[in-house]
């Protein structure tokens, strides 16, 4: 098994668009073009205060992906990143790929001087989130949003 976790790249539209779109359907979500297409381009530019992101390469071919964004925080002096998504194939699941990309996150955080990752999930989520236990710590907050 060769894997390669790397920057997301022009190149890799085309697979980037078929993984975010099985993760968005196992949210039971779905976004019209404009936000695929609005969504990649802010991952490839250099703004910052934009997203960022990896993808999982196992074998030359792309079976994951993560995207994170560094925001200011009330609480600290530093900026924090916001872990928004993560995926991989269903089939290369329990191979360390998850593992691998939230790694990356943590490193990419390391290196901008961000003391803080933090993400959520749907508390359905039983599979990813015995990952989750085991890398990161589980936090007493519940997410509320406006009604739309």
């Amino acid at each position: 098994m060769s894997l390669i976790i790397r920057q997301i790249e022009r190149r890799d539209r085309e697979d980037w668009d078929r993984l975010w779109c099985a993760y968005l359907a196992f949210y039971e979500t779905e976004l019209p073009k404009e936000i695929y297409d609005s969504s990649f381009e802010r991952l490839l530019g250099d703004d910052p205060n934009d997203f960022s992101g990896f993808v999982a390469e196992l074998d030359g071919k792309l079976v994951g992906l993560v995207h994170y964004l560094f925001h200011k925080h009330g609480w600290k002096v530093e900026n924090v990143c916001y872990l928004q998504d993560l995926y991989a194939d269903p089939d290369v699941r329990g191979q360390g790929i998850g593992r691998a990309l939230i790694e990356a996150v943590y490193s990419a955080a390391d290196d901008a001087g961000a003391p803080a990752v933090y993400w959520l999930t749907q508390d359905f989520n039983a599979e990813a989130r015995k990952l989750y236990d085991r890398i990161g710590t589980l936090t007493p907050f519940i997410k509320y949003a406006r009604p739309i």
